[in-house]
């Protein structure tokens, strides 16, 4: 877990990044990528959608203005990407030490 802040339009928000908050993220990702793949699906994950902005804005302190909303998850999901690829950066990392005393053999 790691707390993180934003300042959207003026605002400063801050939330912990918990894998639950993780999990929201890629969730709305995948609805995101369903929408964008089939427009004619969008409407039935529209609510999805919604629910899992509301879910993540409710972790959120202090309570997320509307129009600040859009920004905020962006953010979110920019921090969580960024995270992401640094994890697999540093198991990247130990992976190769690993397969380098392997191959010495």
């Amino acid at each position: 877990m790691s707390a993180k802040e934003f300042d959207v339009n003026g605002t400063d928000y801050s939330i912990t990044i918990t894998e639950q908050v993780i999990g929201h993220i890629n969730n709305l990702k995948n609805l995101y990528n369903a929408a964008y793949e089939d427009p004619e699906s969008f409407e039935d994950v529209s609510a999805e959608i919604s629910s899992t902005i509301t879910e993540i804005a409710s972790t959120v302190q202090p309570d997320v203005e509307d129009s600040d909303l859009d920004g905020l998850i962006q953010e979110i999901m920019k921090t969580v990407d960024k995270k992401a690829a640094e994890i697999e950066k540093e198991l990247s990392v130990k992976e190769k030490p690993a397969k380098k005393s392997k191959s010495k053999k």
